[in-house]
């Protein structure tokens, strides 16, 4: 059978696809829950079917990638579910403006079309963002994929409703709540974003009822005082709390509002007065159950004034209402002064409008029986890395609220609750009733609303593993192993996971939750659309190839850290990519078609032994790195061993081997290269599983070697311990010191590469001459030597390039071979007029014209410049001081 041959350059578009379909047609993570090997599962965030690939899943995949498949080569059983989240408000929005575009609403199809619009829609672009994670390579079990809105996540989703309901924490009631006038549906607390916006802050007069004088209340909304049931001060106040009791008149309404004491008031914000309106504000709602306040609604669902107003006002929107409102607080002279105020304003995490707290009959989960043993499990049973998330966790589970479970819209799970029109009994069940459970009737009418889509991705660790049903998977691989996610959603989704499968399983949904930061661009800004700094994923896998932008991410992720990403440095990691696919090729055309059956044991030259030693390390410190999740360190260590030391090194060191007339060294020689080649292929695949997968697949192999073509079924590499030698590690630091030494000699006197020299060097012990001079041709041909003098007594002329390694004293004459008078004069030369450019830039830079004036771009080139040019002169001044000291 022919060689098989690697391209001459490495095309990672040529091999990806190549790969995925192999993985995915061959079932490769497929796992089978009744083989061997302790389990390890992870199950995917799963992302919106509305969305597309970015840099956070890119990072998030990266992650859950390296631990699956570096797990699968510890011999565990690995499962990694993928699935997808049916995202109700956001997918409904996205068909509602296809429809739009039509002229036509979702009113005009009728729910059951329109949901049947939703699913072709789902069928023909929602998969999109599934191919874009195999473009990353995620090695997840396709054939376990899930979707919250499929019929076993609906069967599940329905079990917990019922389960909750009869356990009395699902109850239906009037509560106030997040309203899009937008997405025209409910939010949940943590649904809601707070943007800074520039306000106004309206300071308004309140006469008191028994006309014994005024107050002043400022407030940033006066269209909602038309639903004022109250006046509010602080009882320690001594400016008011006299009025405690009292009554005061709403301006232009006249109801009169009756003056409440609660420490909850601000002294200190605006006049210390707070108007309350409990329909329309969270905090007063709240203040409004306390003191039993009248509600008074004002606002409908559209954010239009309705008939609790006087008529001149209804049907007006919020704007409308407020500007004739603050027109007529005028004229009646009670618009006492407007000034500026920004202040935080709540909006859609979804569409960005601007959320109207609205009263309203929902459903709700009573959270806190489920919040207190989900926080007792961690740290106990579950633990958060970084741990500095534990206390944000911890916050938000002791002040949370009862969690609004239902949408007022059509696409996402119909909360299985019927009302009968006779008797008015609610009916929850799991099933479909045709009949009323209370008086038998068979008038009942479905509740319209649906469930928060974060409902049914809070069972998602034990419902991708086909509960309520008993199956093997849920057996095997629940709880789930770690949960890789960012921090924004650890209110969203990480606790209520965590509550739920408390709740049904009785146990923890994951042993570990690793939180990972967010991908900035190279300043460190957030990456948006809007600023025009987003990296794109799939266009950088385009240029640079998959495994160049994973093994970015990697090298970035260091736990706790925002990662400041740019295109060049995802470049750069494809010279790294290039870098291992031609040392590969070089290490080819010197291995046989057959590597010998030879053992490790036999090489007994420094550079084999060396390497074979940092194999070892390498492996060491990779698995402890995983394990603890650090990730950047992963990369960090296989950088460093495959460029600086197997290629830069290591192939250089063993050339007159591989090259040379000496067949048993040679033999040797392939044996070590071969193993180290295709070990470091099995340690780097969970970080770049293409190019390696590429590579493994065209090694060649010892006789009897039938290991399979697929790297991903690979054990990590065995452990040899036989094979650490720290007396090669001395002995190479001292060989790769002399080497470096003399080559930052040739470097800072700017000798030309090619030019011979001769080098010099002073031992200071026995063992350290014994070593050079066993190494002296390697020293010769690395560092460019006609001749290498070693030993105690050497003596060094005056004129030359001088360092010391290890007390070793290293030198190169100079006589012949560096003009120093010329020399001088060269670097006088450049020194002024080095000197005449930098006084240019600093003109400009102390000239406040040019400062405050020219655009920021170009101010900031000039300092780059200028910091440039001073590293230059520095540089400059300290070549000038070597030469004139080898002079001396």
């Amino acid at each position: 059978m022919a060689r098989k041959e690697l391209a001459k350059a490495y095309e990672p578009w040529d091999v990806e696809e190549k790969w995925e379909n192999h993985w995915e047609e061959n079932k490769t993570f497929t796992p089978d829950p009744e083989a061997e090997g302790d389990p390890y599962s992870i199950v995917i965030p799963p992302p919106n079917v509305t969305g597309v690939l970015h840099m956070g899943h890119a990072l998030n995949l990266t992650i859950m990638d390296i631990l699956c498949r570096f797990n699968r080569q510890q011999g565990k059983n690995v499962l990694w579910v993928p699935g997808m989240d049916h995202a109700g408000i956001a997918t409904q929005n996205v068909v509602e403006r296809q429809l739009k575009e039509e002229g036509l609403t979702r009113h005009d199809l009728g729910r059951e079309k329109f949901i049947e619009r939703v699913w072709d829609w789902k069928q023909e672009k929602g998969d999109h963002i599934l191919s874009q994670i195999r473009r990353m390579g995620a090695s997840v079990d396709w054939s376990r994929e899930c979707f919250t809105f499929d019929d076993q996540r609906a069967k599940a989703v329905r079990k917990v409703f019922v389960e909750l309901y009869e356990q009395g924490l699902i109850y239906k009631g009037d509560y106030i709540i997040n309203w899009c006038n937008r997405c025209h549906t409910a939010l949940a607390d943590d649904e809601v974003e707070h943007e800074p916006k520039p306000g106004k802050l309206h300071h308004v007069e309140y006469k008191l009822g028994d006309g014994s004088g005024t107050l002043i209340i400022a407030t940033t909304r006066p269209e909602t005082m038309l639903g004022d049931t109250a006046i509010a001060v602080h009882p320690e106040d001594d400016r008011f709390n006299h009025l405690i009791g009292k009554t005061a008149i709403l301006p232009i309404i006249g109801r009169e509002l009756p003056i409440i004491g609660d420490k909850y008031v601000d002294i200190e914000f605006g006049t210390g007065c707070l108007k309350v309106t409990p329909a329309h504000d969270m905090n007063d709602w709240e203040l409004g159950r306390k003191h039993n306040l009248e509600i008074i609604s004002v606002l409908n669902e559209d954010g239009v004034v309705n008939e609790n107003a006087p008529e001149r006002y209804q049907g007006l929107d919020t704007v409308a209402a407020r500007k004739l409102i603050l027109e007529e607080l005028e004229t009646l002279g009670q618009l006492k002064s407007i000034e500026d105020h920004d202040h935080k304003v709540g909006v859609c995490y979804r569409c960005k409008s601007v959320i109207e707290p609205h009263v309203s009959t929902q459903w709700f989960v009573s959270m806190k029986p489920l919040a207190e043993k989900a926080r007792a499990a961690i740290p106990s049973k579950t633990q958060i890395f970084p741990e500095h998330w534990t206390k944000t966790y911890y916050n938000w589970l002791d002040e949370i609220r009862d969690w609004c479970i239902s949408r007022q819209i059509w696409w996402g799970h119909r909360i299985p609750a019927w009302t009968c029109e006779e008797c008015g009994e609610l009916t929850v069940a799991i099933d479909d009733p045709t009949t009323c459970c209370k008086c038998g009737s068979a008038k009942i009418v479905r509740d319209e609303d649906v469930l928060d889509t974060w409902f049914s991705s809070a069972l998602w660790p034990f419902s991708t593993m086909g509960w309520p049903d008993e199956t093997k998977e849920l057996a095997k691989y629940y709880p789930t192993s770690c949960l890789v996610t960012g921090f924004d959603i650890l209110f969203f989704w990480v606790a209520r996971m965590m509550m739920m499968g408390l709740q049904f399983m009785d146990e923890i949904p994951f042993h570990h939750v690793y939180i990972h930061a967010l991908v900035r661009d190279e300043k460190g800004k957030k990456m948006s659309k809007s600023t025009g700094n987003v990296i794109d994923p799939l266009d950088m896998i385009g240029k640079y190839g998959a495994d160049a932008l994973r093994f970015t991410l990697t090298s970035f992720a260091a736990m706790g850290r925002d990662i400041k990403l740019s295109e060049q440095r995802i470049e750069g990691y494809k010279h790294f990519m290039n870098k291992i696919w031609n040392a590969t090729r070089f290490a080819m055309m010197n291995l046989p078609d057959e590597i010998p059956a030879v053992e490790l044991s036999e090489a007994d030259d420094l550079a084999n032994q060396w390497i074979l030693h940092r194999l070892e390390e390498v492996k060491k410190s990779i698995t402890k790195a995983t394990e603890e999740y650090k990730f950047n360190e992963i990369a960090q260590i296989l950088y460093k061993f495959i460029w600086s030391e197997f290629c830069d090194w290591y192939l250089e060191m063993v050339k007159p081997a591989l090259y040379g007339e000496d067949e048993k060294a040679k033999a040797v020689t392939q044996k070590v290269l071969w193993t180290v080649l295709s070990e470091i292929m099995v340690l780097l695949h969970p970080v770049t599983p293409f190019i390696t997968q590429e590579i493994w697949s065209v090694l060649p192999r010892p006789a009897g070697d039938d290991r399979p073509e697929d790297i991903a079924t690979l054990p990590f590499p065995d452990t040899r311990d036989e094979c650490l030698n720290d007396a090669a590690v001395k002995e190479m630091e001292l060989f790769m010191g002399v080497v470096s030494g003399t080559r930052n000699i040739r470097t800072e006197l700017l000798i030309e590469p090619a030019k011979k020299l001769d080098l010099l060097i002073k031992t200071v012990s026995d063992e350290d001459k014994a070593v050079l001079e066993a190494n002296v041709n390697l020293i010769q041909s690395l560092a460019r030597f006609d001749t290498v003098t070693i030993g105690p007594d050497v003596k060094a002329p005056k004129a030359s390039g001088a360092a010391v390694v290890q007390g070793n004293e290293l030198s190169v004459p100079l006589e012949g071979v560096v003009d120093f008078e010329s020399e001088l004069a060269r670097l006088d030369k450049n020194m002024v007029k080095l000197e005449k450019t930098m006084k240019g830039v600093s003109g400009k830079l102390s000239n406040p014209g040019f400062v405050n004036n020219a655009p920021e771009a170009v101010v900031e080139g000039e300092k780059k410049k200028l910091a440039e040019m001073e590293e230059e002169k520095t540089k400059l001044a300290e070549l000038k001081a070597r030469l004139e000291s080898v002079m001396g």
